[in-house]
């Protein structure tokens, strides 16, 4: 659409269209609302029904008497002009933010006032900036939130005579990625081998002292009560919620923020450095304080009843995934075969590290835990399944950076038993505090996750179509959302070439999760009730959930009505902080990733065909930088698309190209400040099918 017909209109913007006449390539008109695949749709636009912009980001430049604000965004074709006399520091060159204050017509240019100079334009640092500026995330803390975590002290005594559990003898750890700079939660495993009494360890629900004086939740949940138990799982999670109390200013500042936010080159913390990397991080050889849920477990995993309190840690020791991966590897009797592999709990090559705290032999008090702490996982895993939940074969690709923030290297993570044994801990720990909650007829923000969309998954089925294992799946079962369909997909094209592309577009076809006041169910997980709990550091909800949970144990706070009054507004914000925090982290990424990309331009790679398209081919490299073959860079012939299949063929050779092949590529142009790159995929022809 060219700009004379935009009517004003920015990218994003609700607008009414009005349809013109299809204009082919030849220049000659049609009539009517059919056209021939060489002729293009047209419309202008009527007006603008709703904006999408407020403020945009832009280099400014100095036109005296005017500074004008040339857009970053190449799909605002509108420049904004600003009075230079207004801010005549501002220097040429510079990345700003200005708000709009007239939006343009055919009669007038768009007018604005810069807010915020974010740096120089042509600074290579300066495009995460724009990131950020660009989903207007919150950079520095109120002086008063500042000031409240500088005064913000540990005082464990205090904590225990108000009934905090003394756990500082028991042996806990952490794992998590080695760039972590937060430790919001820890793990510790205990056999049981005998508890007396119809409730056992277990308390009367909701009393004080219901534990060695301990502030205590407590329920049996199988009918066998607590002596089924074989196993204490400990998940002790950073008590946030001691050091923001409701409507102080730190909690006011986080609860706009919603979430940490992971940017390539940093991050932007919800709460201050004090607090997030000090107090509240679970460091080793430190004391600290947590929620604690103890999770009790028979041979088979199953959860058979909990404890949930407030309690004192000193874990033992942090370990980093990977060192917890090499400590497993070590426990499966083979070097290179994970613990996973290993055929049974017998197999076991890690020595008994008792009951209770090792610290004379750390090594093999780690190794031992971990090791049972697979197996449990394996165990939840499957059970999990079972129930109907997913499981996505996801990669995630951090960008490596030097210490000027250049790309060095990408970063592949993949699920490991070491990952995996956490993530199941966490999930147990989430069920089990929603499910306490729900239970209790008690307020929370719990996470919801609705069965997809019929119509998503059935826009699935042409796409699977063109591979022969679709041929045994059930379509109908497919379009209902019956997740053990789901599982049967994404298990047959697991070890193929489509494999990642297959699980990427399942997992778009699903809803997203949300955070709402009620007590729903979460389709992915297969779980009757899930709430977030485990990372309050980083996200709001979780410390909502720390504060329900407390009160519903002990005493209600002061203000815990105002409290419960915003859950709604809450929730919905922090699902829509959420989403900002993920696409803003994905920009950061994909903007490195390109960044690292442009010293191979040039260099031949091998891709997976990730799009169809009648303009050309996406694809994906194995480092997940995807890109655009355009299809006049397929070759000399003509493309033809076939939407059905999802496929282009070329009319004269009959070279076919569809979704999941495996295509050689060259790189021929990375454009960091636009996150784009382009191949050029000539060299990858194939005569047809059966050649695929």
């Amino acid at each position: 659409m060219p700009e004379s017909k935009m009517a004003g209109a920015f990218d994003g913007d609700l607008v009414e269209l009005a349809l013109l006449p299809v204009q082919s390539k030849r220049g000659s008109r049609a009539n009517g609302n059919s056209h021939r695949p060489d002729e293009k749709p047209a419309a202008r636009v009527l007006r603008v029904i709703d904006r999408a912009h407020d403020t945009l980001i832009g280099r400014y430049e100095v036109a005296e008497p005017f500074g004008v604000v040339v857009p970053e965004d190449p799909r605002i074709p509108y420049d904004v002009f600003t009075m230079r006399a207004d801010r005549p520091d501002i220097e040429d060159g510079k990345l700003v933010r200005v708000r709009i204050s007239t939006f343009p017509s055919r009669a007038s240019a768009a007018t604005g006032v810069v807010e915020e100079v974010l740096g120089h334009a042509d600074d290579e640092r300066a495009l995460v900036d724009l990131v950020i500026a660009r989903h207007k995330l919150e950079t520095s803390f109120s002086e008063g939130a500042l000031a409240e975590a500088r005064a913000a002290v540990l005082d464990v005594d205090a904590a225990l005579e108000e009934g905090y559990c003394d756990l500082r003898g028991r042996f806990t750890f952490t794992i998590d990625p080695a760039d972590a700079r937060d430790f919001d939660d820890a793990l510790s495993l205990e056999r049981v081998s005998a508890v007396g009494g119809e409730h056992g360890i277990f308390g009367v629900e909701g009393e004080r002292s219901a534990a060695g004086g301990c502030l205590t939740g407590s329920k049996a949940v199988d009918v066998r009560g607590i002596s089924a138990a074989r196993w204490r799982l400990g998940i002790h999670i950073a008590d946030v919620s001691r050091y923001v109390p409701w409507n102080s200013s730190i909690d006011l500042d986080a609860r706009r923020r919603a979430t940490s936010v992971y940017l390539a080159d940093r991050v932007i913390p919800m709460l201050p450095e004090e607090l997030s990397g000090d107090l509240c991080s679970l460091r080793p050889n430190e004391d600290r304080l947590t929620m604690t849920a103890d999770l009790y477990l028979d041979n088979e995993s199953r959860l058979v009843g909990y404890d949930l309190y407030p309690a004192v840690i000193r874990s033992a020791a942090r370990l980093a995934y990977d060192e917890a991966q090499n400590l497993l590897d070590e426990c499966s009797g083979n070097p290179g075969q994970s613990a996973s592999d290993a055929s049974s709990q017998e197999s076991a090559q890690c020595p008994y590290a008792g009951d209770h705290a090792d610290f004379g032999n750390l090594h093999d008090g780690l190794a031992w835990r971990l090791q049972q702490l697979s197996f449990l996982a394996q165990r939840r895993a499957a059970a999990r399944k079972a129930a109907g939940g997913l499981d996505f074969d996801t990669v995630e690709a951090r960008v490596k950076l030097d210490d000027g923030d250049h790309p060095i290297g990408v970063d592949l993570r993949r699920k490991t038993d070491a990952t995996s044994l956490v993530e199941e801990a966490m999930i147990l720990a989430n069920e089990t505090v929603a499910a306490h909650l729900c239970g209790a007829g008690f307020p929370g923000i719990f996470r919801v996750h609705e069965r997809p969309a019929a119509e998503s998954l059935e826009g699935l089925v042409p796409v699977f179509q063109e591979f022969s294992w679709f041929d045994a799946v059930d379509r109908n079962k497919l379009i209902a959302g019956d997740p053990r369909e789901l599982q049967r997909i994404l298990a047959v094209s697991a070890n193929r070439s489509e494999g990642e592309l297959v699980s990427s577009l399942v997992l778009r076809s699903m809803k997203r999760a949300v955070y709402r006041p009620v007590c729903d169910s979460h389709y992915g997980l297969a779980s009757a009730a899930y709430a977030h709990f485990t990372s309050p550091i980083r996200r709001y909800p979780d410390l909502v959930v720390h504060r329900m949970l407390k009160a519903q144990i002990g005493r209600r706070p002061e203000k815990f009505d105002q409290e419960v009054s915003a859950l709604s507004w809450i929730a919905e914000h922090s699902s829509d902080m959420e989403r900002e925090a993920e696409k803003a982290a994905r920009e950061s990424q994909e903007v490195k990733l390109v960044e690292y990309m442009e010293q191979f331009i040039g260099r031949s790679f091998s891709a997976t065909v990730s799009g169809v398209a009648a303009y050309g081919l996406y694809v994906r490299l194995d480092n997940t930088v995807e890109g655009l073959i355009p299809a006049k860079n397929l070759g000399a012939e003509y493309f033809a698309f076939d939407p059905e299949r999802y496929r282009l063929i070329g009319q004269d050779t009959g070279t076919t190209y569809r979704l999941g092949q495996r295509v050689p590529v060259v790189l021929t142009s990375a454009d960091p400040r636009s996150r784009r790159v382009a191949a050029d995929g000539s060299a990858g022809r194939t005569r047809n099918r059966e050649n695929l």
